[in-house]
């Protein structure tokens, strides 16, 4: 089936189309976020092909844009890939979503650590040893404002790792709408970004750090996409 382009859109933009497809077209938002999961999981499964070990290190915040890289943690360990969980959160910070899938990954009892308690990264830089890629699902379009702990040291450690990094959505740090740096920022290999790409990937820092940008189709209808 071939993909429609769509025009860019700002981060505000982008989270009224989320709002419209799920309140007028009825689309849960937990199918949207299947929607988006599953496209990183299909783009990290490339990224992989070529890779001996096939392991997978996945970075989640707190909010949708970690549970997005939870449902790709599922489907890849699905494929039979290796796959490490690391969420830069408490888990009784979950809400909505975001809890429906670390529920999910803890029932399917995939390998998942707490990292940046307490200034403590043991897990990360020890699974970043260990992995062949890493997914970006840290921080995605609704950060506002200069970063802070324990983000701050997480991305400098994956950027450090040199190792290959998919980012969800928009790298982690960049500005989604204006391309501007909020602090340090993941420098991606590609980047799935979902229903449009996001401004900021294309102007200011965007393109330093994005790399290759895969527009994926999350099931918004496209009557009301730009």
């Amino acid at each position: 089936m071939r993909r429609l382009e769509y025009s860019p859109v700002s981060a505000r933009k982008m989270q009224e189309l989320d709002q419209r497809a799920v309140h007028e077209f009825k689309i849960p938002s937990l199918l949207l976020m299947e929607n988006a999961g599953r496209a990183v999981a299909e783009e990290a499964a490339k990224l992989l092909k070529p890779m001996p070990r096939r392991c997978v290190c996945i970075v989640c915040g707190k909010g949708n844009n970690g549970a997005d890289g939870m449902v790709a943690a599922r489907h890849l360990a699905n494929a039979g890939v290796r796959v490490y969980i690391l969420v830069a959160a408490a888990p009784g910070r979950f809400r909505g979503d975001a809890r429906v899938q670390w529920r999910i990954v803890q029932a399917m009892g995939l390998s998942a650590e707490r990292i940046g308690l307490r200034g403590n990264f043991n897990a990360l830089e020890r699974r970043l040893e260990q992995c062949d890629l890493v997914v970006d699902a840290l921080l995605g379009t609704g950060i506002s404002g200069r970063l802070k702990p324990p983000y701050l040291e997480i991305i400098e450690r994956v950027n450090s790792s040199r190792k290959p990094v998919l980012a969800v959505d928009v790298p982690s740090g960049l500005d989604a709408t204006t391309g501007k740096l909020m602090g340090p920022c993941v420098r991606a290999r590609r980047t799935v970004t979902f229903a449009c790409p996001k401004t900021g990937l294309l102007k200011g820092e965007g393109p330093k750090h994005s790399g290759k940008i895969v527009v994926a189709g999350i099931s918004i209808p496209a009557e009301i996409l730009p």
